[in-house]
Parts: C-alpha cells; sequence; structure tokens
C-alpha cells in the first residue's frame, strides 16, 4: 500500500487528540509508556522476533493431552450439530474434489499468515506510525490470551478426530508448509486449535485496513481477507467455526487492552506521531 491508499483529511489525525493519550495527565515513566511516539525499527524487529519466538516456544510447550483434546473436538462437533452449523465436512470434502483448489488453499493456510501479518505491520510502521504501537500492543494481547485457551482447552482439529473422516489436504496433496501436518508436524502443538489465531490475526489485519485505507478497493480487500482464512480454515480441516470464534473473542480482549492503555482505539489515536513543544528556558536567577 502507498501513501495515497491512506487517510489524510481526517480532522482529527493531529490535533483533538484524546487527553488520556497525550501523557498531560501522567507524569513519570508511565505517562511516557502511554503516550504514542514513532517507533525504532531496530527495536521493533527485535522485538516482534523475540516475541514470536516466546509465542511459539509457550505454545508448543503447553502439554498436548491427546486424550483431553480429543474428547473436546467431539464435544465441539456435538455442540456444532445442536446448533445447526456443523458443515465442516461438506466443505471439506466439497473443496478437496477440486485439486488446485485445495493446493492453492493449503498454501494460503501456510503462508498468508506471516506474510500478510507482517506486510500490515510494515505498512503501519511507515504511514501511521502514531497508531503503531496501540495498533501492535492489540496484536501481541490477542496472541498471548490465546496461549491460555491453548492451556485450558486443548483441542484437536477436525482432520485429527477419531472417526471424523475429514480428509487432511496436506498430507492428501502432498503439500509444503504446514506446521500441522507432514514432516513438520513433530514441531508444533497438534492440539492447539482453539482459538484459531489464524482468525485473529486475519481479522486484525482485516480491521486495521479497514479502518486506515482511504482508497475503497484496499478496504474491501481487507474485509475479504478473514472472510477467506475463514472459508480456508475450514476447507482444510484444520479448525471448527467454533475456533473462529474463540480468534475473534481474543482479538476484542487485544482491543480492549489497547484501547485502555493509550485512551482510545488504534485508529481514533493520530496517524503522526505529535511533536512535543520544548520546555521553555528558565530565566536566570538575578
Amino acid at each position: 500500500m502507498s501513501d495515497s491508499t491512506v487517510t489524510e483529511s481526517e480532522g482529527r489525525e493531529d490535533v483533538a487528540v484524546p487527553r488520556a493519550v497525550t501523557g498531560e495527565g501522567g507524569r513519570g515513566l508511565l505517562g511516557r509508556l502511554r503516550h504514542p511516539r514513532r517507533p525504532r525499527l531496530w527495536f521493533e524487529i527485535l522485538l516482534i522476533a523475540l516475541s514470536y519466538w516466546i509465542y511459539s516456544l509457550i505454545r508448543n510447550a503447553v502439554p498436548e493431552q491427546r486424550s483431553a483434546a480429543l474428547r473436546n473436538a467431539d464435544w465441539i462437533w456435538r455442540t456444532e450439530h445442536q446448533l445447526g452449523i456443523a458443515v465442516e465436512r461438506a466443505v471439506n470434502h466439497a473443496v478437496n474434489s477440486v485439486s488446485w483448489l485445495i493446493v492453492g488453499m493449503n498454501y494460503y493456510y501456510a503462508t498468508l499468515h506471516f506474510v500478510i501479518t507482517l506486510g500490515v505491520l510494515v505498512w503501519l510502521y511507515r504511514w501511521h506510525p502514531g497508531r503503531y504501537a496501540a495498533t501492535r500492543l492489540a496484536l501481541f494481547a490477542t496472541t498471548g490470551v490465546a496461549l491460555v485457551g491453548y492451556y485450558l482447552f486443548p483441542l484437536a482439529p477436525p482432520r485429527l478426530m477419531r472417526d471424523g473422516r475429514f480428509v487432511d489436504t496436506v498430507m492428501v496433496h502432498h503439500t509444503w508448509g504446514s506446521m500441522a501436518s507432514g514432516d513438520l508436524k513433530h514441531m508444533s502443538n497438534q492440539y492447539a486449535a482453539m482459538p484459531s489465531m489464524h482468525i485473529g490475526w486475519s481479522l486484525w489485519c482485516g480491521l486495521t485496513i479497514f479502518a486506515l485505507a482511504s482508497v475503497p478497493w484496499a478496504r474491501v480487500l481487507g474485509l475479504l481477507y478473514p472472510a477467506t482464512t475463514l472459508l480456508v480454515i475450514v476447507a482444510t480441516a484444520n479448525h471448527f467455526w467454533l475456533d473462529a470464534v474463540g480468534g475473534m473473542l481474543c482479538l476484542a480482549f487485544g482491543a480492549a487492552v489497547a484501547r485502555l492503555w493509550y485512551g482510545a482505539l488504534p485508529h481514533a489515536l493520530p496517524r503522526r506521531v505529535p511533536v512535543r513543544a520544548p520546555e521553555p528556558a528558565q530565566a536566570p536567577s538575578p
């Protein structure tokens, strides 16, 4: 996205900053931390790399609890039948019958989750530095609370259910990249399906683009991305519909954390970091 895709004419861009955000009402370290500042590239690269490493380490260190995960999968499947939304298997089989489509979805699942999320972070860093820290905090809080879900509610994906008759599309079509199938499955917790961070992250990306982009086609693509991701995670038998609901709830938590910390939702903050006027010099004593 270029500079032409961002909103330029918002009346609140560089004025009317929420009082809680400016730091005027708070002094010291806490006040400075809650004040939007221009992000530093080296720090952001280090922070994102370290945070993802810690997230992966904790996620994969959570006990797999296979028996509990399979019981929970059976419970989710029964619950969805009661709600009348248990159509994952029909979607999985229908899309799997079109080889080029399901292969494309396999690669979508394995790659765009990371590529689009990093792309949006770079876009925010370059064009919305005043909103970057708050939006990044929402993403980090979303991801952090997901770890609680993995620990408290281990869940097998549909493709690993007993007698679920789902197709593991990565195994069947021999595509690469999934951390949940093939040779890479030993590097990832197989039973961390609830909540779905494919949905949590894609919805974060989509809503961020929709809120901040000014070009209509970019805003439409922003909304289409999480919708397409929802179809992909179901078609590849990696998640239930209710896993997506879990991802949405995690994002709501992340947005609430950012709102409480900065005093406003990220899109309501100034696009540019306000320049703080230097303090007037004190007159010398006579």
